[in-house]
């Protein structure tokens, strides 16, 4: 990708709907830090959606072994 590319999309993204615009600069902020060496901080939504998870596993919510081998074999099956 050249320099002009990079502009021409920076441009198209200005006509984006916003909610595309907010995942393109948190991609884009997430590339910058892995490049800069720097350890990934989850957002606020992230640690909601992670204390979630665990309260729901906590509470026994959760695949069975059986339901787990059926998913493998309906994504595998593509």
């Amino acid at each position: 990708m050249t320099n002009a590319d990079l502009k021409d999309l920076l441009e198209r993204v200005q006509a984006w709907p916003e909610e595309a615009q907010d995942e393109l600069v948190a991609v884009a902020n997430q590339i910058e830090s892995e490049l800069q060496g720097n350890q990934y901080v989850a957002s606020r939504e992230e640690l909601q959606i992670i204390d979630a998870a665990i309260a729901s596993i906590d509470g026994g919510d959760f695949a069975t072994d059986a339901e787990v081998r059926a998913a493998f074999v309906k994504f595998h099956s593509g």
